[in-house]
């Protein structure tokens, strides 16, 4: 039988969630009590940073996903936001930064902050999870500031997040100013909605049509079938994009992948702007508390690898193509 391979930092994300689903709570009363909040990170501080510089002429700026549960301090409190201080907790957020590096960017050069994300819990309830959204926003608004003022050097960068890290890339794009929005190759929204409300908010979301447009945003929801959607994650999505063939219509892409031993047929549908997946023989994986079977979720970076990695190559490389055609003509 061929093995099937799934990368380190999806192994870590699914051991972590299933066992701080089983270990840890969070009632109502203990939302309702003070709660310990963990030093803010210090951005000047290169240990709140995994950090690859290839002396490459495009960055990826990345933010990571949900990788912390509830968990217990040392006095004995539940906290619902990641200590960046804390090595246990850090070790799993690494994994997914080096995963992620590993599997998509190449040679550019990769920037991930370490942020206190809001823990897996607190999207049980989408009030809850607006709320507790706040604080992790906020640290990756400070150290995307950061990183421009200090670490960027005016390179085009390309602005990518998964699930939580997701959310943070949209509310960037709204904040983004028009000279740091100029430099931006490209944005991607791995598993989140971009609704009317965001697209009202800002000029900077503008939905890719093709694999090469530059400026623009890529987004998709993955699934089995239509009525496996999580509404809190997808639900009235309004931009999507087919990343097996950069169709945004309903035209299918015949894959194959390191993830499944059998070819699969990938299609948009464009009214649920959900991306159906049909081949998918691996036993599902139940995202705790918010998942449900046949939403591949946690596949939206490791199902489609190969094709995003060509396409961030590709959107970097036109992006500098065309600037030093326009520094040419001028």
């Amino acid at each position: 039988m061929k093995r099937h391979i799934i990368p380190a930092f999806y192994a870590v994300f699914l051991t972590l969630t299933a066992t701080l689903f089983l270990t840890a709570c969070c009632n109502k009363k203990e939302q309702a009590e003070s709660e310990p909040i963990p030093p803010a990170p210090d951005y000047a501080d290169n240990s709140q940073w995994y950090i690859q510089d290839r002396n490459a002429a495009v960055d990826v700026f990345y933010i990571i996903s949900t990788e912390t549960g509830d968990y217990t301090t040392a006095d004995g409190q539940v906290c619902h936001y990641a200590d960046t201080r804390n090595d246990t907790i850090r070790a799993y957020m690494q994994s997914e930064m080096t995963g992620v590096d590993d599997l998509l960017c190449g040679d550019l050069n990769y920037f991930s902050p370490y942020y206190r994300q809001c823990t897996l819990e607190s999207f049980a309830d989408e009030a809850l999870a607006n709320e507790r959204m706040k604080m992790p926003m906020e640290d990756v608004r400070r150290s995307f500031d950061y990183y421009v003022k200090n670490k960027n050097n005016g390179r085009p960068f390309i602005l990518m997040g998964f699930s939580q890290g997701a959310m943070a890339v949209i509310e960037l794009l709204k904040q983004m100013s028009d000279e740091v929005y100029s430099r931006m190759v490209a944005a991607y929204v791995f598993g989140w909605r971009i609704t009317d409300s965001d697209l009202a908010q800002t000029s900077h979301i503008r939905p890719a049509l093709d694999s090469a447009d530059l400026g623009v945003t890529i987004c998709y929801n993955s699934v089995r079938s239509v009525d496996c959607e999580i509404p809190l994650i997808s639900g009235g999505n309004r931009i999507a994009i087919n990343p097996a063939n950069w169709h945004t219509d309903a035209t299918p892409a015949t894959i194959t992948t390191p993830l499944s031993p059998d070819t699969l047929t990938i299609a948009l549908d464009t009214i649920s702007k959900l991306l159906v997946v049909d081949g998918y023989s691996r036993e599902d994986y139940i995202l705790p508390l918010i998942g449900r079977e046949g939403n591949y979720h946690c596949l939206e970076i490791s199902l489609y690898q190969s094709f995003l990695k060509r396409n961030i190559a590709l959107r970097a490389e036109r992006y500098v193509t065309s600037a030093q055609k326009t520094t040419t003509t001028h």
